[in-house]
């Protein structure tokens, strides 16, 4: 049984692979998001790599095999299943979830998450519109766009919401930024860094950085 360590590095190097499109993570980012050091991240994917749950290339990255694959998908569903939980049902709000869910996902059994699958209805998206992998590791594919690289005049539905900072999920919501909520671009400023979007419903623009712009997700909406 792998490790909680383990665990959480097979899982990332998912998430980043998944955000970036690229099946090669390379290391510098894989560290940055783990918190260690190179030299540490380096020891690991080493042990990893012996344990035939990843693919290192040493000075160019780590890609995943079908093994580490397999296992990913099993955590970002623990993952995606317990935030959506603690919300629908314990009442946390989408900006809390996440911290919860981190420790969780290590702890339960398959059997208790294909309950929390099962009592919810079998969900395929959590509150933040992450696709949540089935049992058997299918996953829902959506053709999305950054909204940092939509045009000012576009319609956009937002999708997902790829940042867990608290305080900018509870300034999302704030915004109506959130998965369902349909929006016009209005401005996009590379020079100031910035996006500007009006809400379809209350007309109300907000303003958000380009950067927080690139983790949202959005569909393109017909004219």
């Amino acid at each position: 049984m792998p490790s909680s360590t383990v665990e959480q590095y097979i899982k990332i190097i998912y998430l980043q692979a998944e955000r970036s499109r690229r099946s090669l993570v390379q290391m510098k980012e894989l560290a940055a998001e783990m918190g260690v050091t190179p030299g540490t991240a380096t020891s690991m994917v080493k042990h990893l790599a012996e344990r035939g749950l990843i693919l290192y290339v040493p000075r160019k990255g780590v890609e995943l095999t079908d093994a580490g694959r397999s296992l990913a998908l099993t955590m970002v569903r623990r993952h995606r299943l317990i935030e959506t939980f603690l919300e629908q049902v314990l009442g946390y709000d989408w900006s809390e979830v996440h911290d919860d869910a981190e420790r969780l996902e290590h702890a339960v059994s398959e059997q208790f998450v294909d309950r929390i699958d099962a009592y919810l209805g079998n969900p395929e998206f959590d509150p933040h519109g992450d696709p949540i992998p089935t049992a058997d590791g299918a996953i829902e594919r959506h053709e999305t766009c950054p909204l940092s690289r939509c045009q000012p005049g576009q319609r956009v539905e937002i999708r997902r919401i790829g940042n867990t900072d608290s305080s900018v999920l509870s300034l999302m919501k704030e915004y109506q930024v959130m998965p369902g909520e349909v929006f016009t671009l209005v401005d996009s400023s590379a020079a100031g860094g910035t996006v500007s979007l009006q809400h379809d419903s209350s007309a109300a623009v907000r303003t958000i950085g380009l950067d927080l712009g690139s983790r949202i997700q959005v569909a393109v909406l017909a004219d």
